[in-house]
């Protein structure tokens, strides 16, 4: 997976650009600032699947793991090298 900043940076990408939402900074409180409502939180979800992989579970709908931009950072890092371990796994026999 990509560096921490890099990952940031495609995230405030997505943001801006698919979601038609710039966010000045990767700490912003996002639902205080009102950048994520129900309807932005769903297609930011989509956004995960689709860019990153990642899928998110009822488990982990937690918003303190969407909050920020690093905190989703976050959250997709740990979910892509679960995803890496699954896949290598999957390849390898190992279960």
């Amino acid at each position: 997976m990509s560096s921490a900043h890099e990952l940031r940076q495609q995230i405030s990408r997505l943001f801006a650009d698919a979601l038609d939402r710039p966010v000045p900074s990767v700490d912003l409180d996002l639902f205080e600032a009102g950048v994520l409502d129900s309807a932005a939180f769903i297609e930011l979800l989509l956004h995960l699947e689709l860019d990153f992989g990642v899928r998110a579970s009822a488990a982990d709908l937690d918003l303190d793991r969407f909050r920020s931009i690093a905190c989703i950072a976050d959250f997709v890092a740990e979910r892509a090298d679960s995803l890496s371990v699954l896949r290598l796994a999957a390849t390898t026999g190992i279960h």
